[in-house]
């Protein structure tokens, strides 16, 4: 069977990349003859026709379109400016320089996203090794979320503040350090230092590079960047269990940190070499009240949504977290919407597709991340698989996801985020209530099918949606908007995952209680059965005394198991759920003008 499978997602993964190859083919011509068009509108960007005929060469005709593509683009703009004086750079030079910081930015964000999820397998490998309990372990999960939550929303000042370039660097720097911490780790508070360290540069470098690739690329050009800008958001988390399961089966749990340090490195002279201002410095008032609102609710809000999903909603230290979050982010709310100099402008919200497109991302995120969390459970818990064939079982998915992502940005350019949004999220309904329906009979195949179909759909939405929205924004909101949704989609996503854990939770207690209530003595059927599986059991132990007792376990591991599976397929259902209202909301998503 498993030939069958990898067959399977080979032959996905030629035909994708081969229609990807074609649409590029055919668009070519058709960009080139646009060009002159567009050039016209720009009389300081003009060709001349004697420049054109001089040049008239495939390396040109490809040079031009990249420099068509970043014309009213930050790098343009601050080339322009820094060689005045001197003679101007062709365009080669222009299209190599943005390159670079491309590939700066996208091998920062790699790592960091990687980093993420690379810890979750090796927790009972720390717990052993440091000597510490479940529940303490896991705040290198908790704290590394905290961290990331308070971080996201200030990273707007701190672009204005401090430019591109040098908080990049910074943040990157930080990455590394953490991760050199983590890996010289003695105890198990030094390992946390290193993970708040680690998680206060990744907290920057999402909601940063966002903010670059809306600098560099005016709204008609933004769908394609912004799905390559997707492969690294999508792939790096999904070859991230894989990786670290194979990894842990083999060495120390130290190599997960080990593995990142000299990406970290490179990354670091990369940036020290290539990375550009590419947003105007401004030198802001630093608004403490706002930062204080903002690190106290987001920091007690997240910490309540992690703990929800395992001690319940009713519990003091939720019910606690949850109020003081509330409160402190309605002060912030206000302070931000009454100072001059706001650390988080919330007035991108005024904007009606930005605040839509946001609402949407939210929802997606809810469905998405909690079903991320569903699946492991059933596939490692239930059925026993490692969690090497648990992330075996995902990696096809985000292949497919991989190569879909900039298809669908070409797309978006061409169409908008609407149609693609309802195609994407009828995909994700269909397939997540499909996943309502798991037995310990269901195939590793027909998981592996629903899966891939489930990326495939989330293709469409997750970078398009969320694209429209910043399109809409005026460029000196551009850092505002991307700290602003960044920030909605972390809570959201830590809301869905508490709230379809504690569905399966609760679920799970409903159908203990009404198994046990069918499995009773009093029944004629299940008492026969019983006493002759005691008496199997006995025999083959050769204690008959014990055999009853055997029976109960065994009866009852398999109840829970059963109880188990149904609270997931419960837990699936309200996902479907959350993704059907998405789905509503995505027919009203309309083409965004750049106001």
């Amino acid at each position: 069977m498993s030939i069958y499978i990898t067959g399977y997602v080979i032959l996905c993964v030629l035909l994708l990349l081969f229609i990807n190859f074609r649409m590029t083919k055919q668009k070519k011509p058709n960009m080139m003859v646009a060009q002159p068009d567009i050039k016209d509108e720009e009389p300081k960007q003009r060709i001349t026709l004697t420049e054109m005929k001089v040049q008239e060469n495939i390396p040109q005709e490809l040079s031009s379109q990249m420099e068509e593509m970043l014309e009213d683009s930050a790098i343009a703009e601050y080339v322009e400016a820094d060689v005045q004086p001197k003679e101007k750079m062709n365009r080669a030079e222009k299209d190599s320089g943005t390159g670079k910081v491309l590939v700066a930015l996208m091998l920062g964000a790699f790592v960091a996203i990687l980093n993420q999820t690379l810890l979750n397998v090796a927790i009972p490998h720390i717990m052993n090794d440091l000597g510490v309990s479940a529940n303490t372990v896991q705040w290198l999960s908790t704290g590394y979320m905290l961290v990331n939550g308070i971080a996201i929303p200030i990273t707007a000042f701190l672009i204005e503040k401090f430019g591109t370039r040098k908080l990049f660097i910074a943040a990157i720097f930080l990455f590394t350090l953490g991760s050199l911490v983590c890996s010289f780790s003695v105890s198990f508070s030094m390992l946390m230092v290193g993970r708040v360290i680690q998680a206060s540069g990744a907290g920057i470098i999402m909601p940063l590079l966002m903010t670059v690739f809306f600098a560099m690329f005016p709204p008609e050009k933004r769908g394609k960047a912004m799905g390559i800008m997707g492969i690294v958001m999508i792939f790096a988390p999904a070859i991230g269990p894989t990786l670290s399961g194979w990894l842990i089966g083999h060495y120390s749990w130290r190599l997960l940190f080990d593995i990142v340090i000299p990406i970290g490195v490179l990354d670091l002279i990369l940036s020290f070499l290539w990375m550009k201002d590419v947003t105007k410095v401004t030198n802001p008032k630093f608004d403490f009240p706002g930062f204080l609102f903002s690190t106290v609710g987001f920091g007690f809000l997240l910490y309540g949504f992690s703990e929800a999903g395992t001690t319940g909603w009713t519990s003091l230290t939720v019910v606690a977290s949850l109020t003081i979050g509330i409160i402190s982010l309605i002060a912030f709310v206000w302070r931000e919407l009454t100072t001059d100099k706001p650390m988080l402008d919330l007035r991108v919200f005024k904007y009606d597709i930005f605040s839509l497109t946001t609402i949407i991302s939210m929802i997606v995120n809810m469905a998405m991340f909690g079903a991320m969390i569903l699946l492991p459970i059933y596939l490692q818990n239930i059925r026993g698989y490692t969690a090497l064939q648990s992330g075996l079982l995902m990696l096809p998915g985000a292949i497919v996801m991989g190569i879909m992502s900039p298809i669908s940005g070409a797309l978006f350019d061409k169409i908008g985020a609407r149609w693609l949004a309802v195609i994407g999220l009828t995909i994700t309904v269909i397939t997540t209530w499909q996943f309502s329906s798991l037995s310990m009979t269901t195939s590793y195949s027909h998981i592996l099918l629903l899966y891939v179909m489930r990326m495939f759909g989330m293709s469409f939405i997750m970078m398009t949606v969320m694209t429209e929205g910043l399109n809409q924004l005026p460029r000196h909101l551009g850092a505002h908007g991307t700290a602003a949704s960044n920030t909605a989609r972390q809570v959201a996503g830590s809301i869905g995952t508490a709230f379809l854990v504690t569905v399966m939770t609760t679920r799970q207690g409903v159908h203990v209680g009404e198994y046990g209530s069918l499995i009773t003595g009093s029944n004629p059927f299940i008492a026969s059965s019983f006493t002759q599986i005691g008496q199997g059991l006995g025999a083959v132990t050769h204690l008959p005394a014990a055999g009853r007792q055997l029976a109960t376990y065994l009866i009852y591991g398999q109840t829970m198991k059963q109880a188990t599976i149904a609270g997931i397929n419960d837990a699936f259902i309200v996902a479907t759920g959350i993704a059907f209202v998405a789905l509503i909301l995505a027919f009203f998503i309309k083409r965004a003008r750049v106001q």
